[in-house]
């Protein structure tokens, strides 16, 4: 846990940083918000900031938000300047804690920021041969790539090996190569000089070179570009990196962790992806199942997620009754344990008597026990039954499923375009097309897309 301390917190720094380490965290202390943004273009890496109410918070999230730096802002401030807390939280911070810093407070949002970020929750025998083969691999350096559906727990898997890794006190850079647009996802990775570019305002240091050191995740890597592959291919043999605008390469010492919701074998026949890149990053390769194929995790995991949800809205933990446990586990869940995590989230809020029921528990279409991997969209019609299509176009039933599948999926367009079948690309396309026809559109939850 890294955190960058904006201003003094109005001659308080000294407990708050106190407070912090004394939880883990790593903290470093800048003056202003000038001095903040060359330490994170400079490749200092945060996982939060704290800055005081009296500096223009507007402004830090504005760059924040400009040069793609995803760190959540928490305001701090006298207690008893409640216009000051109003004022942060509409800026664009996420929290407002109260000086002098309280011990308890400060631990919670720290909590929160780490939560989850090394635990594994599993009972079944299909996960706990991945976690063998993550405990087997993870002392090495050697690259890994991790396969898997989307909403199965990748990312969860790949801090798991960072932390079991003789890096795993360094830092762990996660970059999502479906997330960021292509024109941007070059200087995400390698970094540029300042004045390479219209709106290179300063030099930025690149992912590659924030990891130095510890490990880089390259999320989805199966949506790079053609072009940027050849690039990272040359990252992965020399171990160096060419800002763009740039006169020198620069060296690096990380390694590499890859994942991809697509089979990268097929990416590579289809000419999508370069077989050469495959190899460099398929040293290892760990697959992760499917909840349908790990349904003994289903109980523990929706315990795991009630408590968590029911703590974080400060409501008592209820059980989950027979009846909804039955439920959980007639369903077939295409969403995975992200889907999952989403259900009892809902179910937390919704829920009236003293335990969960199944009312409480909503879910995509009935539950299906006996059809582990059904089909979301049927190419024949029962006998005598069009589904109402007839006489619609094809662009208008692709706009329904596609919106559909996204509000199923919560927004989450990476989601959703591995039920469809897509790339995010595709899917990013056809949102903008149905955005400028002036349909509604649900937002990407904050930090995904």
């Amino acid at each position: 846990m890294r955190l960058l301390i904006i201003g003094d917190l109005y001659g308080q720094i000294g407990a708050a940083s106190s407070i912090a380490k004394s939880r883990g965290a790593k903290v470093a202390h800048v003056a202003d918000i000038e001095a903040a943004m060359n330490a994170l273009r400079a490749g200092q890496g945060s996982d939060l900031i704290m800055i005081e109410v009296r500096e223009d918070i507007e402004k830090l999230v504005t760059m924040l938000m400009r040069e793609r730096f995803n760190i959540p802002v928490i305001a701090c401030g006298v207690h008893s300047d409640k216009d000051a807390a109003v004022k942060a939280i509409k800026s664009g911070a996420k929290e407002y804690l109260p000086l002098p810093p309280n011990e308890e407070l400060i631990a919670a949002v720290l909590e929160a920021i780490t939560e989850e970020t090394q635990s594994v929750i599993y009972s079944s025998i299909a996960m706990a041969k991945a976690i063998t083969l993550a405990d087997q691999i993870a002392p090495s350096d050697a690259s890994v790539m991790i396969t898997g559906e989307s909403g199965t727990g990748k990312e969860v898997i790949a801090r798991y090996i960072h932390k079991k890794s003789k890096r795993g006190n360094s830092q762990m850079i996660t970059v999502n190569c479906a997330a960021i647009p292509e024109n941007l996802l070059e200087s995400e990775l390698f970094g540029h000089e300042k004045g390479a570019f219209t709106g290179a305002v300063a030099r930025r240091i690149g992912k590659f070179e924030e990891a130095d050191g510890g490990t880089i995740l390259l999320d989805e890597i199966s949506e790079m570009d053609l072009r940027l592959q050849s690039k990272l291919l040359r990252v992965l043999q020399e171990r160096e990196v060419d800002r763009i605008g740039g006169n020198k390469p620069v060296k690096v010492n990380i390694r590499v962790l890859a994942t991809s919701n697509r089979n990268l074998q097929d990416e590579v026949k289809k000419g999508s992806f370069r077989e050469d890149l495959y190899f460099r990053l398929n040293v290892i390769s760990l697959g992760m199942p499917s909840l349908r194929d790990r349904r003994e995790d289903i109980k523990p995991l929706a315990e795991h997620f009630i408590e968590k949800y029911s703590k974080a809205n400060g409501i008592p933990v209820r059980p989950l009754s027979d009846e909804a446990l039955a439920k959980l586990n007639a369903y077939h869940w295409p969403g995975n344990v992200r889907e999952l995590e989403n259900s009892m989230h809902r179910s937390v809020l919704l829920a009236a008597g003293k335990m969960i029921e199944p009312d409480a528990i909503l879910l995509q279409g009935a539950p299906e026990a006996a059809a582990p991997k059904p089909e979301l969209v049927s190419n024949k019609p029962a006998a005598g039954n069009t589904g109402g299509l007839v006489g619609r176009t094809v662009d208008s039933v692709e706009q329904e499923l596609i919106l559909d599948t996204l509000n199923h999926c919560l927004g989450n367009r990476t989601h959703a375009a591995n039920i469809l079948g897509i790339s995010i690309r595709t899917l990013r396309n056809k949102l903008k097309q149905y955005n400028d026809q002036g349909m509604a559109v649900p937002p990407a939850p904050t930090g995904t897309e």
